[in-house]
C-alpha cells in the first residue's frame, strides 16, 4: 500500500512539513560587485578565504555557511541530527573536508548543481519522517576549483564562449527542524535523469534546461497546480539560454511561465556590467540565492508561496573526454509561509 503523502510517481506531500530554522550565505568578490551582494551573510573579496589553496577555500566557505545558521538560529552543531551536504569536487572533498571536524552526522551527496534541492529534498523527508528533529542542507562551488576540474587550468586564459556561464563562489546553508517559524517545505519532486544529447561543456544551459522542464511538468501534473499557483518560481543556473528553453517548452504546452518565472543564473550577477556571459552557474548560485535571497523574502512576506528548482549537469571530465553527452536532473521542493 503507497504512503498517503505519495502524489505521483516523482511527488510527495510532506505531511507535516519542516520548518526553515535559520540559514545563511557565504559569497566571494564577483558575487559582492552583483545585485544581490546585500544578501549575503559573509563576503570576501580574498578568493583563497584565508587558505593556501582554492580546494581549502571552499572548505572553509561551507565552514562558515553552516556556522553562521547555527548562530543566527541560535542553535549547536550537536542539535543536528544530519547535514546532507556537497558540492562539485571529485569526491565531494569540499563538503567532506570542510565538515571533517563538525561531529555531525554526514550524508554526502552529487547531484552537480541541483544538489541543494537534493539535501533540502532528503533533510525534509528525514524530519518528517521521524527519523531526524533537526537537519541542516548545505551546498557549495568556487570558480576557480570548477575551472581546474572541469575545463582549462586558471593561467591558460582561454576564451569563454557566449553560452558560457560563471561558476558562483559562494556557499549556503539551510537548518530545518520539525517545529518553527517557517517557512515551511510542504511538497518534494524528486528528478529523472533527462539527456537531449547536447555535448558542448560550454552549454550547460541547454543540458540542463530539458531536466527542469521535466521535473517542473512533473509537479504540477501530480500536485493538480499551475504556475499561477506560485508566487515565485525559480530554476537553478540555467542562465539566459536555458531560461528561455523552459519558458518555450512551457508554452508549447498552452503555459505560460513569463510572469514569475525567474532563474538564479540571472538574478546572482550583472551580466552585461560583470561580462558573465550568460549567466551563473555552480551548486554555490542556487544556494546562495535561497539562503540570500528567497528564504528571507518568504519570512518578510515579499512571497507566499516559492517552487525552487535548481538543476545539475551530471557530467565528469572523463564523460566529456569520451565523448558523451550531458545528462541533467532537477530537484524541485515547494516552499510556503504558511503550513
Amino acid at each position: 500500500m503507497m504512503p498517503t503523502q505519495r502524489m505521483g510517481a516523482q511527488t510527495v506531500a510532506l505531511r507535516d512539513p519542516p520548518s526553515v530554522l535559520s540559514y545563511a550565505c557565504v559569497g566571494g568578490k564577483f558575487e559582492k560587485q552583483g545585485p544581490l551582494g546585500n544578501c549575503f551573510d559573509l563576503l570576501e573579496e580574498d578568493s583563497f578565504f584565508g587558505e593556501k589553496t582554492w580546494e581549502k577555500a571552499e572548505s572553509a566557505m561551507q565552514k562558515k555557511a553552516l556556522n553562521k545558521a547555527l548562530e543566527k538560529g541560535g542553535l549547536t552543531a550537536s542539535q543536528l541530527n544530519y547535514v546532507c551536504a556537497g558540492d562539485l569536487l571529485n569526491q565531494c572533498i569540499g563538503s567532506a573536508f570542510g565538515l571533517r571536524e563538525a561531529e555531525i552526522p554526514f550524508l554526502g551527496l552529487y547531484g552537480a548543481c541541483s544538489t541543494m534541492g537534493e539535501g533540502l529534498s532528503l533533510a525534509a523527508m528525514l524530519i518528517d519522517g521521524g527519523f531526524a528533529g533537526m537537519a541542516a542542507a548545505m551546498t557549495s562551488s568556487h570558480f576557480c576549483t570548477a575551472e581546474r576540474q572541469y575545463r582549462m587550468p586558471m593561467p591558460y586564459g582561454n576564451q569563454r564562449t557566449p553560452t558560457a556561464q560563471w561558476t558562483a563562489t559562494a556557499a549556503g546553508c539551510t537548518i530545518l527542524g520539525a517545529h518553527g517559524p517557517g517557512p515551511y517545505l510542504t511538497h518534494i519532486t524528486t528528478g529523472k535523469i533527462v539527456d537531449k544529447g547536447i555535448t558542448d561543456a560550454n552549454n550547460m544551459g541547454a543540458a540542463m534546461a530539458p531536466a527542469a522542464y521535466d521535473t517542473l511538468s512533473a509537479f504540477f501534473r501530480e500536485t493538480g497546480t499551475g504556475p499561477r499557483d506560485y508566487d515565485l518560481i525559480l530554476t537553478g543556473d540555467l542562465g539566459v539560454l536555458g531560461h528561455s528553453i523552459v519558458l518555450d517548452f512551457f508554452r508549447r504546452d498552452g503555459l505560460d511561465l513569463a510572469g514569475n518565472y525567474q532563474d538564479c543564473g540571472l538574478l546572482l550577477y550583472d551580466r552585461e556590467g560583470q561580462d558573465m556571459h550568460a549567466g551563473a552557474s555552480g551548486c554555490g548560485c542556487s544556494a546562495a540565492v535561497l539562503n540570500g535571497y528567497v528564504l528571507p523574502g518568504l519570512r518578510e512576506g515579499r512571497w507566499r508561496k516559492v517552487l525552487f528548482a535548481p538543476t545539475g549537469a551530471l557530467l565528469s571530465p572523463t564523460s566529456s573526454f569520451q565523448g558523451e553527452s550531458i545528462p541533467g536532473i532537477c530537484h524541485a521542493v515547494c516552499l510556503s509561509a504558511r503550513r
